[in-house]
């Protein structure tokens, strides 16, 4: 009888015991499913490592994706500059910024924010340098005057223009990196939620519109046939393996297939469509001075030379003044605000986590570092994240961070080969703005399907997202269709305030910031509850798996990350991972309760410098 009513219980016990486990299991589920939704959809996620020379394919279809976007920035500076079309020097500043940008970006991927995300020159410092070489002492000779100046003269007519804006964008870079180091990006992220997220991200692709119908406009045919071989690529082709012959030193030659076209979508629809152009070119069929031609650019290609390695100041010391640095700020903060969004639109798009406190602050910290360097350097701009290589993350289903890395590198070989890198100025604008219109248009559907996690049957929700999307858009276009609407007597927040309001993302980022987190509504119904189950690295958890997924974090820096968890001192810095913000907090409430003298006669003075701060 005992004996039996043991065994019932035991077997009760065992019941219990396994129910629980499922219970735990399922949660686990839930919890993995909403961590990463489309993880199960990636050949391979943020911290897979591809074959090399996967990699270095994958790289350079990067590389050609973030090259259309860069050198548009110098041929739009150079005429401010007062630097002619006929000048070699364009190649040497548009191989500067290649260089700059594998640098800055190699840094970002392996020490920096930690995801598969491409640093290049931004259109957000365009603004501030134009008002800048605007001023009456920047405006450019007359055409007859720079005709009978010889070329040194022009040379340094231009130079001294460049080492103002050199100054500028160095100083006020300063700022943003101040921000990362001190974590004042991270005290905000605390109110950022989905409906503050959508808006800026759907923002970040439709505010490009108008740049990819500029470039895909200039001939249709063409940019037609770059999207309808994109997307057959990518979506229609995506289950076909194509037969490629590989050797191994174990087995010799044999044949294996790959997805090809899921894999490199982009770079075989730019290669298919180029090579068309240069046939269409050679043949006649296109008109001289048609935007489809190969020939238009083929000067800049000859005149480069093969070698030429960019050093730091190589146009001179960079000069400041205060006006130009103020002015600058505002292309830093837009700046900076922008990657905020393509971090978030980044990971998703990665299979990973959203980024932590740390990771964000250390991002911030090392695009403003980048900016510092590209000022030094000379490129004439700053660097940012760049939302198109975002987008073909999207499109290739390829999301890991050795791909961005081996195009880092390829960046910066590229920009010491200038004949090299000269020749991909060579692919028509059609082409690019082709693929700028499949690519900017899944940047803003990453930014939609944050929804998920909010209630759309929620009157209140759909009003934050459409108005600060709607809104955005009315007020950035009317600052662009009146860029003298703001006048306060004062140049310098005249200057920042017309940038800010022409950024439509900044605009629908504080609009939804602000909305969400003024107006009521439940955790769930602002999707807070799904939103907040990624776990994170900073919160404690005895859990022994918790505690080896953290060792082997996306966002930890490779080697010393577990060293700087064993020093107490890191977890006061917030852009390491060893980063704790209640240390802060316990520092401040154990100063605070012993501030007056204790019952046993100890001064807090003394209790104080015995206290000891909690390991990282």
């Amino acid at each position: 009888m005992a004996s039996n009513g043991q065994t019932n219980l035991a077997l009760n016990l065992d019941e219990g015991t396994e129910m629980d486990q499922q219970k735990e299991e399922n949660q686990m589920d839930v919890t993995e499913s909403i961590r990463q939704p489309h993880q199960h959809a990636l050949l391979y996620s943020v911290d897979d490592v591809p074959p090399w020379h996967l990699s270095c394919l994958l790289g350079f279809q990067h590389y050609l994706m973030m090259f259309g976007g860069t050198i548009s920035v110098p041929f739009i500076l150079t005429p401010a500059l007062c630097v002619e079309e006929n000048d070699p020097v364009r190649s040497a500043i548009v191989s500067t910024i290649i260089f700059v940008s594998g640098i800055i970006t190699l840094l970002q991927c392996t020490i920096g924010i930690r995801l598969p995300i491409v640093q290049g020159g931004t259109f957000a410092f365009l603004v501030p340098t134009f008002a800048i070489l605007n001023l009456p002492e920047w405006s450019c000779p007359a055409p007859e005057v720079m005709a009978n100046m010889t070329y040194e003269d022009k040379t340094e007519l231009w130079q001294l223009r460049m080492r103002e804006v050199q100054g500028a964008i160095v100083v006020a870079s300063v700022f943003q990196l101040a921000i990362g180091v001190f974590g004042i990006v991270g005290l905000i992220l605390r109110f950022i939620t989905p409906l503050t997220i959508a808006p800026a991200i759907v923002m970040v692709g439709l505010s490009l519109f108008g740049a990819a119908g500029n470039m895909a406009g200039k001939h249709w045919g063409i940019s037609a046939l770059t999207i309808i071989l994109v997307i057959v690529f990518s979506q229609y082709l995506k289950h076909v393996k194509c037969p490629l012959p590989t050797y191994r030193k174990e087995h010799g030659w044999s044949i294996k297939k790959l997805d090809i076209f899921t894999l490199l979508p982009v770079l075989l629809s730019i290669v298919l469509v180029w090579t068309l152009c240069a046939i269409l070119t050679a043949s006649g069929a296109l008109q001289l001075g048609s935007p489809a031609r190969t020939d238009n650019k083929i000067n800049i290609l000859l005149e480069a030379p093969w070698f030429r390695f960019p050093y730091p100041c190589q146009w001179g010391l960079p000069t400041v003044s205060v006006a130009a640095v103020f002015g600058m700020l505002a292309g830093v903060l837009a700046s900076a605000i922008e990657s905020i969004g393509d971090y978030y639109a980044c990971a998703r798009l990665a299979g990973a986590r959203p980024p932590p406190v740390h990771a964000m602050n250390r991002g911030i910290a090392i695009e403003g570092l980048g900016c510092i360097l590209a000022g030094i350097w000379g490129s004439g701009n700053g660097t940012t994240s760049y939302s198109e290589n975002i987008g073909a993350i999207g499109v290739t289903k390829v999301g890991s961070r050795r791909v961005i890395q081996a195009a880092a590198l390829m960046m910066m070989v590229f920009g010491v080969l200038s004949k090299f890198g000269a020749l991909f100025i060579t692919i028509p604008e059609p082409i690019i703005g082709g693929i700028f219109c499949v690519l900017f248009g899944m940047i803003a559907a990453t930014g939609l399907a944050n929804l998920q996690f909010i209630d759309l049957n929620s009157s209140r929700n759909l009003l934050v997202l459409g108005f600060s999307i709607f809104f955005s858009l009315v007020l950035s276009q009317w600052m662009k269709a009146h860029p003298g609407a703001i006048d306060s007597g004062s140049q310098i927040f005249d200057q920042i305030a017309t940038v800010l309001m022409s950024t439509s993302m900044f605009t629908a980022g504080v609009l939804g910031f602000f909305l969400d987190n003024t107006i009521p509504g439940t955790d769930e119904e602002r999707g807070l509850t799904k939103w907040l189950a990624h776990p994170d690295p900073n919160i404690e958890n005895s859990n022994e798996e918790s505690e080896r997924e953290l060792t082997q974090c996306t966002y930890d820096i490779p080697v010393i990350t577990p060293w700087l968890k064993s020093q107490k001192w890191a977890a006061y810095l917030p852009f390491l991972p060893s980063y704790q913000p209640d240390v802060w907090k316990r520092k401040t409430r154990s100063w605070r309760g012993k501030s007056k003298d204790t019952p046993n006669g100890k001064t807090a003075a003394f209790q104080m410098s015995s206290v000891q701060l909690p390991t990282a």
